[in-house]
Parts: structure tokens; C-alpha cells; sequence
């Protein structure tokens, strides 16, 4: 499947450096020509030699080590690649790219490439949360720049978190697509924030109130967004779902939470799509103890959160904004209701008491509602087709506006 495409595997310096031997040799056996360039601290895990064996190729780690003397080595390798991937990429050269720093070869090739860049980031699970380096991120994913997410698990530093290399199978799996799946990305260039699952409102630390989201329509949302070549943000409550490769995810608990989450990424949107299921009210008073079982009924008092979707319709600019509402009956008519009272431009309604949709389900059957009146009704079908289809609707009656978004 990647007969002749020539990858340029970019390796820097941590303990994931044995999966990225691993990947060169599957992409190897997938037809594709892979050229090897490391960072000195990459050497440190694993030699160039290994590099050199599983590539059949020389590996490149010195600006000044001219191999070929007609050409100059990192502009050559720059202009030879098809696609660039680092992996694993570190803290360290995540931020020198994001500041357009040229201290080794990698980072100079990586500035000097025209061609598509991915990185693949591992680390220690609190450097991967550090707001340097998520600031970093987000400025690269301004830039185009691809991410392909960690997984989460145990670390080589003893701790359970996010911060492990994808699994070279994966990578491999996501490169193929990328050079078998039609070139064509109307949302390239454009950035697009999608909320999903559920929120969790503490009532003490070990209750909380919620409800039944499993995040499946959000998810799938995402990643039919970052097919379409989006920079994709998935602001998410908590789900047992894998992360959508691809997409940066933003992990929430609480409406607040997702609340200021939303805002620090609505500016530069081309679409925003509050697909979750945000609890309507929270516990007024947060017990800091658990509380203890008592004879006799109880009662908590509750008030209201902020409703998400009406702040971002008081924000809007230039945003196409799109809603969610889940109903359990006359869903089309409360649906237009808050179309109109929330400032949307479209809302996506399902009634949840349908056999074919609602939370946790794999399909669902909606409606999808435009501010121009338009009214167009989804038969049950999976939640990632129909993730596409909803796109696509929106897309089409939004082609004129998105270009200039």
C-alpha cells in the first residue's frame, strides 16, 4: 500500500526510541522507502546502526556529515520526503519547532520541508500536561502540523498515564490512509472544536451528579473532522473511549470546566459542535468530606450552570456554530426553540427514547435544523457514517462562508 512513498522517520531522544525501530520496519514491509535522521540523544537509546539495517538506508544525525557531496544532506532529505513523521517526538524538540529552532539536523529539516509533518509526542505524563508544552502543541496545530496522540498506560518512568507512543501498527495504518484516501480536505486550514460526553458535577468527593453520554456521537464528530483535514480540538468529559488519533484532546470533568475549556479555543474556530451532554445543574454546596448515610430522606439543593451553548451564541462572530439536543419527545419543535433562542446556525435533534438512537447506542437517528430553515431528517445509521453525513450537510450549505473563515 505504500509502494514508493518515501517517509522520513525523524527520531529524537527518549525510551519510546525501540518502537520507532519497529515502525521502520513495518513501514518497510508496507513498499515504503523510509530515510532515518536522529537527534545525539536518540543515539544514546539505540545506534544508527539498527536504523541502518532495518531501512537499507544510511542515517543521517550530523548537519556537517556530507554524504553526497553534490547535494547539501538536510535540504536534500527535506525535498526527498513525501511525508515527515517524528516519532517519538519529545518535549525538547516540540517546543524548538514550535519556535522555529535549528540547533541539529532534525530541526533543520524540519523547518526546511514543504512536505506534510507528523509528530508523534512521548513523555513523561506531567511534561505532556505541562502548559509549555501544550502551548507549544497548540501553536504547531495552528501551523498544520499533524499530531498523532499518545496512549494511555504505564510509562518507563514507573507512572500510568498519557504520554506512551502510539503503536507502530497504528502509525503505520494512519500513514496508509493518508496516502490511499482521496486528497481532497475541505477543511483544511480550518479549526474546528467539538465538545463531548458527559459532565460530572461533584457532590462530595466520592458522588457526583451526571448523566448517561457515552460520547460516541462527539468522538465520532472529531474524527470525521480530522479526516476532512481540520485542526481538530475535542474537549471531552470523561468517557471510556479511545482518543481519536489525529485530534487534540482536552479532558474536563465538571460544566464549568468544559465551560472555559470551549472559550480558550472558540476565537480562531471555523466550526464549533457542542455535542455534549452538559448536566443542567450542580449540587449548591460540595461537601469536602463524604457524606455520611443518616436515618430518614435527604435532599440536595441544586442550582443552575452555565449554559454552554447559550454564552457561545452571545460570542459569536464568525463561528458556525452547531448544537446538540437530546429529547424525549417533540424533539423537532424544541429544537427549533433553541435554534433561535441560543443564536445557533444549526442544531442537530434526536429523540433518545428511539430504539436506534440515544446515549450509548451505536447509531442514532436525527434531525438537523438550519437557521435558513432548511430541515433534514437522518434515518438510523452508525454514529461515524452519520458523523460524515452531518458534516457534509453543513458544509455544503456553509461553502461560501467557510472559505473566507
Amino acid at each position: 500500500m505504500l509502494l514508493n512513498k518515501k517517509i522520513l522517520l525523524c527520531v529524537t531522544g527518549g525510551i519510546a526510541v525501540y518502537k520507532a525501530v519497529a515502525l521502520v520496519s513495518k513501514l518497510a514491509q508496507s513498499g515504503a522507502e523510509v530515510k532515518v535522521m536522529m537527534t545525539e540523544s536518540a543515539k544514546e537509546f539505540v545506534t544508527p546502526l539498527t536504523f541502518q539495517a532495518m531501512s537499507r538506508n544510511d542515517v543521517y544525525f550530523d548537519t556537517f556529515d556530507e554524504k553526497d557531496s553534490r547535494v547539501i544532506a538536510h535540504i536534500d532529505l527535506a525535498d526527498w520526503a513525501d511525508l515527515v513523521v517524528v516519532a517519538p517526538a519529545t518535549a525538547n524538540v516540540i517546543g524548538k519547532l514550535a519556535n522555529g529552532i535549528a540547533d541539529d539536523m532534525v530541526t533543520t529539516t524540519l523547518l526546511a520541508t514543504t512536505a506534510d509533518v507528523w509528530i508523534a509526542p512521548a513523555m513523561n505524563v506531567h511534561m505532556y500536561e505541562n502548559k509549555a508544552v501544550i502551548r507549544n502543541i497548540d501553536r504547531l496545530h495552528a501551523d498544520g502540523y499533524r499530531f498523532i496522540e499518545p496512549s494511555e498506560g504505564f510509562l518507563a518512568c514507573g507512572y500510568v498515564g498519557k504520554g506512551r507512543l502510539e503503536e507502530p501498527e497504528k502509525i503505520v495504518e494512519l500513514i496508509t490512509a493518508h496516502f490511499t484516501t482521496p486528497r481532497h480536505l475541505p477543511l483544511a486550514g480550518k479549526k474546528v472544536v467539538i465538545t463531548a460526553g458527559p459532565t460530572r458535577e461533584r457532590i462530595d468527593p466520592v458522588r457526583y451528579v451526571s448523566n448517561f453520554s457515552s460520547g460516541k456521537m462527539g468522538y465520532a464528530m472529531a474524527e470525521a473532522a480530522e479526516a476532512l483535514g481540520a485542526s481538530t480540538y475535542l474537549i471531552s468529559g470523561p468517557v471510556g473511549l479511545a482518543k481519536p488519533a489525529g485530534v487534540t484532546v482536552i479532558d474536563v470533568e465538571s460544566a464549568a470546566e468544559m465551560l472555559e475549556a470551549v472559550r480558550a479555543q472558540f476565537d480562531d474556530a471555523a466550526i464549533v459542535i457542542k455535542a455534549a451532554a452538559v448536566a443542567d445543574y450542580r449540587p449548591k454546596d460540595v461537601h469536602p468530606q463524604k457524606m455520611k448515610k443518616q436515618a430518614g430522606d435527604s435532599a440536595i439543593e441544586l442550582e443552575r450552570t452555565t449554559d454552554i451553548l447559550k454564552t457561545l451564541g452571545t460570542m459569536k462572530t464568525h463561528q458556525v456554530l452547531v448544537g446538540f439536543a437530546a429529547e424525549t419527545n417533540d424533539a423537532v419543535d424544541y429544537g427549533k426553540g433553541k435554534l433561535a433562542s441560543k443564536n445557533l446556525d444549526y442544531i442537530i435533534v434526536n429523540d433518545v427514547t428511539d430504539p436506534d438512537a440515544g446515549f450509548g447506542k451505536d447509531t442514532n437517528v436525527v434531525t438537523l435544523l438550519s437557521k435558513n430553515g432548511t430541515h433534514q431528517p437522518f434515518h438510523a445509521m452508525p454514529k461515524k457514517e452519520l458523523a460524515n453525513v452531518l458534516l457534509a450537510a453543513i458544509m455544503k450549505e456553509e461553502s461560501e462562508q467557510l472559505h473566507d473563515r
